[in-house]
């Protein structure tokens, strides 16, 4: 019973961001980014500024979507960290599951709007990266435990994978790719092990 209490009290709490994030856009959409004030956007969808702020660190992030992180995606690092098979294959891995919770390709069109009409959020869309990548790097490096330039080893690994994530989802977006993003990822890594050790035979 306690199990599905906080099954739905985090249904819930997805439902809320998802408002917040759907209202703060029509807003920018109607009057700019500069046009409304957080406590005008929660006054819309019914909560407090302190309750937003639960949710969203920025006005900025709630427009992106980027809430505080969600326990199922918390879920998903934890059993990362503990895993014990290939680092990379994981890694990649983590990266499929998390692309299923927030596939960002469902409203792709709605946000390359509100960018092409407010540019200036761009900053925040590229530190919201940056502090995600941050997030995976400490990530890989729980999981390495004690290796040599762990922090270094991470951040390869990091950035070479969002380069695979960056070419699956241009295939997405601009290819019109019939192939599920996990399919499209997994050949870019098969193709980059084949670059990067070429006498390894790619199917």
């Amino acid at each position: 019973m306690e199990q599905g209490a906080d099954s739905l009290r985090e249904q819930r709490k997805r439902e809320t961001s998802r408002a917040l994030t759907k209202v703060a856009r029509r807003l920018t959409a109607d009057r700019g980014f500069a046009g409304f004030t957080v406590e005008e956007l929660c006054a819309e969808v019914g909560v407090s500024r302190r309750t937003f702020f639960n949710y969203f660190e920025s006005k900025e992030n709630a427009v992106f979507g980027f809430a505080t992180i969600d326990s199922r995606q918390e879920a998903l690092e934890e059993a990362f960290v503990s895993e014990h098979g290939e680092l990379l294959d994981d890694f990649v891995g983590l990266t499929i599951h998390r692309f299923g919770l927030f596939n960002p390709l469902e409203d792709a069109a709605e946000l390359f709007a509100i960018i092409e009409q407010e540019p200036r959020l761009l900053k925040a869309a590229f530190e919201q990266i940056a502090k995600n990548e941050r997030r995976d790097i400490e990530l890989i490096v729980r999981r390495m435990g004690d290796v040599a330039d762990p922090d270094l080893r991470a951040e390869v690994m990091v950035h070479s994978v969002g380069a695979l994530v960056r070419l699956s989802m241009d295939q997405l977006l601009h290819h019109h790719s019939t192939d599920s993003f996990e399919a499209l990822i997994t050949r870019r890594l098969e193709l980059a092990r084949s670059v990067y050790a070429p006498t390894q035979k790619v199917d």
